[in-house]
């Protein structure tokens, strides 16, 4: 041994044996099974979610003092970068006791959000465990984690991949985070069928219990659904791109060779007449830059459409009415979704752009019951309040409420407010049985005058203007161009609701 080792040799054998053992997770044959399911392991997980070369581990060797070692504590985590932007990361290991959160673990859940929090970097959380592991908790107060996470909230993004199944204290990260997304095999639940079976006597599999049709087109748990771990890692990347590092940097700006105005071709795609449906995708694509949007929450309240994109080189949040699903009709589940993906908008500075196409909020006994008056009334707060340039546009109609919760109020901090020629609005058809008009000739006569929407609305100063729709991108970029940038930092901290 050499002499400057002479002192230091057993103390850095022993660190090395129990780092590399942290790094053995599950051992060899727990290891094969998960790759046998076609699933990453936990450290191949955030390998592939941080740039090549970057990853630097926190806390390996937790867990390391329990007898028999319980390596890194079944909760690989630490820090590196995405696209070359320090983020912190924490990924469940399933081989590892089922990924089941021991005391320790608990302790760096709280210390990767503290961290986040203090060093104003986004937190991406990688889930397949079975909860909490009851047998090794210890007495006495210790630092909760899902409270730092909800501080954290609006403050730095947070994603959260599910990536097989997820039960109990874990799985409550993923209505907490900014953006949730699972694998087609995963699933995600409060509690696993075993407990379930015994509380209840229901007898369930996973996959009818929390799986992907469930999860994401059902509950609205998650966002988005993908086939497998690489497809998962790609989004949440993806996903971050579209946001600063923290609510106290701007967001990010994105040059390329489509970034200036042009003319849209969007006559095609969008029918004159109010009552034929048509898909809002298309047009969506065909406005932002590249064509390149993220769907976000695509298989849930999906008369609406909340995406990400970028437009004239900035990031943007869009919320656009779809007339293919029950004609742009808002309901309960899209007035949810659009609610929280505003509230993430806004926390970061996104600029909001919402195409209103709609007949109203969804109208019945079963809407009622579903409570749409307060989930709609929700979507309207959520969007009132944003402190980020709003921009709005009337694509062919808007009808009551629909319209309000679409930012279509005048004087309600747009920074442009645009019109299709003859739009309809009013506060319902004059064609419906409920308008209450006496005769045929005064339903005409309504009916004309709402048919007169946005040359009317134009003279009151209700739109800013009326465009046409080859016009349109060059109109929202224009406005764009006006739009200030909001001062960096949260303004009276308030956090993202789930």
């Amino acid at each position: 041994m050499p002499d400057e080792l002479a002192g230091w040799g057993p103390a850095l054998e022993e660190i090395a044996r129990r780092k590399a053992a942290a790094a053995g997770m599950g051992g060899p044959e727990r290891l094969a099974r998960q790759a046998s399911r076609g699933r990453l392991n936990a450290r191949e997980r955030l390998l592939a979610l941080f740039d090549r070369g970057t990853f630097t581990e926190l806390g390996a060797l937790m867990g390391a003092l329990e007898d028999p070692p319980v390596n890194a504590d079944g909760f690989v985590a630490g820090f590196g970068r995405v696209d070359g932007r320090p983020v912190l990361a924490g990924a469940e290991d399933v081989t590892v006791l089922g990924g089941s959160i021991g005391a320790s673990s608990s302790d760096k859940r709280y210390r990767l959000c503290q961290l986040a929090r203090q060093e104003r970097v986004p937190l991406v959380v990688l889930l397949e465990g079975a909860g909490h592991r009851v047998a090794a908790e210890r007495p006495g107060r210790r630092p909760g984690d899902l409270g730092a996470l909800v501080e954290l909230s609006g403050q730095v993004p947070v994603v959260v991949l599910v990536l097989g199944a997820s039960a109990g204290h874990g799985a409550l990260y993923a209505p907490l985070a900014d953006f949730a997304v699972m694998t087609g095999t995963a699933s995600i639940f409060a509690a696993g069928p075993p407990l379930v079976r015994s509380a209840t006597g229901e007898v369930i599999t996973k996959e009818e219990l929390g799986g992907p049709p469930v999860a994401a087109a059902t509950a609205g748990v998650v966002h988005n659904v993908v086939p497998d771990d690489k497809e998962a890692v790609a989004l949440a990347r993806r996903y971050l791109g579209h946001f600063p590092s923290s609510a106290w940097d701007s967001p990010p700006v994105r040059p390329g060779s489509d970034v200036g105005p042009r003319r849209v071709e969007l006559l095609s795609l969008i029918p004159p007449d109010p009552r034929r449906p048509y898909r809002i995708g298309p047009v969506l694509t065909e406005l932002v830059d590249d064509g390149h949007l993220l769907d976000v929450q695509p298989d849930f309240g999906s008369s609406l459409v909340c995406a990400l994109a970028f437009l004239g080189g900035r990031s943007v949040a869009i919320v656009a009415n779809d007339p293919s699903v029950r004609a742009g009709t808002i309901d309960s589940a899209a007035a949810d979704k659009g609610a929280h993906f505003l509230q993430v908008a806004g926390a970061f500075g996104l600029p909001c752009v919402f195409l209103a196409d709609n007949p109203g909020v969804l109208a019945g006994s079963a809407a009622e019951r579903a409570g749409i008056l307060r989930h709609a009334a929700r979507l309207y707060a959520v969007q009132h309040r944003l402190r980020v340039p709003k921009l709005h546009v009337t694509l062919r109609k808007a009808f009551g409420f629909g319209s309000s919760v679409m930012a279509m109020n005048p004087f309600d901090g747009q920074t442009l407010s645009l019109a299709f020629p003859s739009i309809t609005l009013g506060a319902l058809p004059a064609s419906s049985a409920a308008s209450a008009l006496a005769s045929e000739e005064e339903r005409a006569r309504v009916a004309a005058e709402q048919a007169r929407a946005s040359l009317t609305g134009a003279a009151g100063l209700a739109y800013d203007d009326v465009v046409d729709p080859r016009e349109l991108r060059n109109a929202l970029l224009a406005g764009l161009s006006l739009a200030r940038r909001p001062s960096p930092g949260p303004s009276g901290w308030e956090g993202v609701l789930p």
